[in-house]
């Protein structure tokens, strides 16, 4: 999926448009208990619940495609009968009404899932009829096909913060009970994936909070997908080779001047793949040596290869990024200055050291004078007139 298709879907997510027919979860406590279950109809929820609940489905839709956001495919065997694959189809095309199926697809969840708190499962159902596109981007009245989906989203339950407040039971000022509140999802999945505006069976897409930390039992152990590193996931691999063959003190320089010098090369090239001889140029601007340097490049490109390589600005911080265009813009910046200047001093006349520009009405009556001792140029001015210098 790419970010046009998964903005086509989030922009559908709100209270005009959301055709969600419904709406299923379950709480789960710390000792892995079903605390209870959610079974509603989700146009028919109150207007407060429904934009909390809108918002947690939008957010499983980031548009981080890469990092917050992992397309995986289902390996052959999760593709036949008793296979996950197959078990979420028969869960999307019950449309969330067979209550075996959703009690199969919690206690999995509950089972695999490593977590250590509180949590609330959701799963949302749609259909999305999909409008023909023309060849500018106009909408036909004419259906490509019936999109059918479903979301899951992860979330944790955090307490609310202690507070002083009105006790109506005790009626009075005191404090108020601490609450468990639905957080934003740390993980979810869209099943099946939306590509080229069509449905995509054979792929699912992974949502993660934490880039870094993604729950990887939620790829292998539920969604039955062999597990895909992020780009942050990506970054920390070549910083923990580098910190292989330095000191833990020179580490976070180093790699600031790798990925400074990586974010040169992206600024220039924004559409090159890393590559070993990225890695080791960087490496030795950094001041690594040219063997370790080399090592290291083959090394890093040897991990990283059994996925699509990724373009240099994927793996780079943003903060290097952005320092780098910063940058590149002042040395622009202070270009054109110079050649703005050059051109105004080209456009001056030589031997001047005074020119001053006036109105033609003014011009007779300009004279020169020695003022104590100084001479002075003359020029009578009215109160109401406008005066500008340089």
């Amino acid at each position: 999926m790419d970010k046009k298709s998964i903005g086509e879907l989030r922009r559908r997510i709100k209270k005009d448009s959301c055709s969600f027919t419904k709406m299923c979860g379950c709480y789960v406590d710390d000792n892995k208990n079903k605390v209870t279950k959610i079974d509603e109809i989700f146009l028919n929820l109150e207007d407060e619940e429904f934009f909390k609940y809108i918002d947690i489905a939008k957010k499983v839709l980031s548009t981080n495609l890469g990092n917050n956001m992992l397309e995986l495919d289902f390996p052959l065997e999760e593709e036949k009968p008793g296979g996950h694959q197959q078990f979420l189809l028969g869960l999307k095309k019950s449309a969330l009404k067979d209550e075996g199926l959703l009690d199969t697809f919690y206690d999995m969840i509950i089972e695999k899932y490593d977590s250590l708190g509180n949590y609330l499962i959701l799963l949302f159902h749609d259909r999305y009829d999909v409008m023909v596109k023309t060849s500018d981007n106009n909408k036909l009245d004419e259906s490509e096909e019936v999109y059918e989906y479903i979301i899951c989203a992860i979330c944790p339950m955090v307490l609310s913060k202690p507070g002083l407040g009105f006790n109506k039971s005790e009626h009075k000022i005191g404090t108020l009970s601490r609450e468990w509140m639905v957080a934003m999802p740390e993980t979810g999945f869209l099943f099946p994936a939306f590509n080229d505006r069509s449905s995509d069976i054979h792929s699912v897409l992974m949502y993660t909070a934490d880039s870094k930390n993604p729950h990887e039992e939620l790829v292998t152990d539920i969604l039955g997908c062999q597990t895909k590193k992020t780009f942050a996931q990506k970054q920390d691999i070549l910083c923990d080779m580098v910190a292989e063959v330095t000191s833990e003190e020179e580490v976070k320089e180093i790699m600031e001047s790798v990925n400074i010098e990586l974010a040169q090369v992206s600024d220039s090239e924004p559409e090159t793949y890393i590559n070993e001889s990225h890695i080791k140029d960087a490496l030795e601007y950094a001041g690594i040596s040219q063997p370790k340097a080399q090592e290291i490049g083959q090394e890093y490109i040897s991990t990283i290869k059994s996925e699509e390589l990724p373009l240099i600005g994927d793996i780079i911080p943003n903060k290097a990024a952005k320092a780098v265009k910063d940058n590149n813009e002042k040395i622009l910046l202070k270009e054109e200055i110079k050649e703005l200047n050059r051109k105004i001093a080209e456009s001056q006349p030589d031997g001047e050291d005074i020119i001053i520009k006036v109105n033609d009405d003014k011009k007779a009556l300009i004279r020169r004078e020695t003022i104590d001792g100084e001479s002075c140029l003359v020029i009578p001015i009215s109160e109401n007139e406008n005066i500008k210098i340089n």
